[in-house]
């Protein structure tokens, strides 16, 4: 039985984000101190964004929703007091809108910031980034064609190497996240919070390469520099579970939640727990992302959409939100839980059709040629399910914690049936 109190309590305790380190303390001292000078004079414009960037920068380092839409007040605010000659307000107000998963609002506001200054590479940057976000391909390979002369500055770089890893470059874009950290490193002035998001990155990429060990040292080295950051912590939980240290899991994972409640680490926890017999507290933890995702403000988290289908729960109302947010945000991931709902549901003549969506830009994703290998499977396709299941596990043997393992069970099963209907 699920024990709903444990999970109500622990998303109760975790409903306020914390952050440790001087930068922190840094930041809320200015927090205030802009809020004061805000509040004096209500008709100005530049402090009101400099409090809407300051609150958007501790958003992002807490995890903490509720200063996203603090970002996006305050940036209207000063918009609305000054239009002319205020690029802070609209940058912060999009990339606060991009944060709430509010993508249709933050594409208009970004083409806006960059149509105003065609020079400002970042700007332009930002606009690529929604405009992958949403699925706008063709109008995103425009807008980074036109930065390849630019891709190395910091506010180009990781927006660059995202693109390239999506068009089927994982290599590249990794070359160009290197590249990006050692810029970061030797940039005078550099907070180290943000080096540690740029060994985050790093890492995630790594461990999207299956070079499992690379992307642990990439976390470790993050984790010097930033020991309490949760983003990092829940990176190497999820390392350690696709990895099979379930111990390591628990203990990052639980870490990382005490600081920001993250319902894909829950998840996370759930499985690890699970893993280790202890299927009191995976039930504990599945509920608490369920209790958790669902009082969240705002778009339906995908991290969470995955782990139901993994698990095959709340099966329809998964599909429903999945099928609703594809109209608005159609890029291949969402084309991929579209394909992998349908799949669950048993309707894999339609699953098949959307995960030719999924997989139309080239990306080199494990995650994406398993559902692909698995619907073709389910349709009785041998050769096509061999071949994603064989992409699969050659992209990232580690893509999951327990799928490649099923992946190559099922590719022994059609070997052999391969084998025998050949004799």
């Amino acid at each position: 039985m699920i024990r709903f109190g444990f999970a109500a309590l622990l998303v109760a305790a975790l409903a306020s984000s914390s952050e440790s380190g001087n930068e922190s303390r840094v930041r809320d001292a200015d927090i205030e101190f802009y809020s004061a000078r805000a509040m004096r004079d209500p008709t100005g414009g530049a402090d009101l964004a400099m409090l809407a960037s300051l609150y958007l920068e501790r958003a992002r380092a807490t995890g903490d929703p509720s200063d996203a839409v603090r970002a996006e007040r305050a940036a209207r605010k000063s918009l609305a007091n000054r239009t002319a000659h205020n690029d802070r307000a609209l940058s912060v107000l999009s990339s606060s809108l991009l944060a709430q998963h509010r993508f249709s609002d933050a594409l208009r506001y970004s083409k806006q910031l960059a149509a105003e200054d065609t020079s400002n590479a970042a700007a332009r940057a930002a606009l690529g980034e929604v405009q992958m976000e949403v699925g706008s391909y063709n109008a995103a390979r425009a807008t980074f064609h036109s930065l390849e002369s630019r891709a190395t500055e910091l506010s180009v770089a990781s927006r660059f190497a995202r693109w390239q890893e999506l068009t089927g470059h994982p290599g590249a874009a990794r070359v160009a996240m290197n590249r990006a950290l050692r810029t970061a490193q030797h940039s005078a002035g550099m907070p180290t919070e943000q080096i540690a998001w740029y060994w985050l990155r790093l890492g995630d990429l790594d461990q999207r390469l299956g070079a499992v060990g690379r992307a642990e040292q990439d976390y470790r080295e993050g984790l010097r520099l930033r020991p309490e950051d949760y983003r990092l912590l829940s990176a190497r939980a999820h390392l350690a579970a696709v990895r099979g240290n379930w111990s390591d899991a628990i203990s990052y994972g639980e870490r990382a939640i005490a600081i920001s409640l993250d319902p894909a680490t829950l998840g996370t926890l759930s499985d690890a727990y699970a893993a280790t017999g202890d299927t009191a507290h995976a039930a504990d933890y599945a509920r608490a992302l369920e209790v958790a995702v669902l009082s969240q403000p705002g778009a339906y988290h995908r991290a969470w959409s995955l782990f139901l289908l993994d698990h095959r729960v709340h099966l329809n109302e998964v599909h429903a939100k999945v099928r609703a947010e594809l109209r608005t945000r159609s890029d291949i991931y969402g084309w991929d839980l579209y394909a992998w709902s349908l799949h669950q549901r048993g309707d894999d003549k339609h699953a098949r059709a959307a995960m030719t969506h999924a997989l139309a830009l080239g990306t080199i994703d494990a995650s994406l040629f398993y559902h692909a290998g698995v619907i073709a499977a389910s349709l009785g396709d041998g050769p096509t399910a061999q071949r994603y299941l064989e992409q699969s596990l050659s992209a990232n043997p580690f893509f999951h914690p327990t799928q490649p393992a099923r992946a190559r069970a099922m590719l022994d099963s059609l070997r052999e049936h391969g084998s025998a209907g050949s004799k």
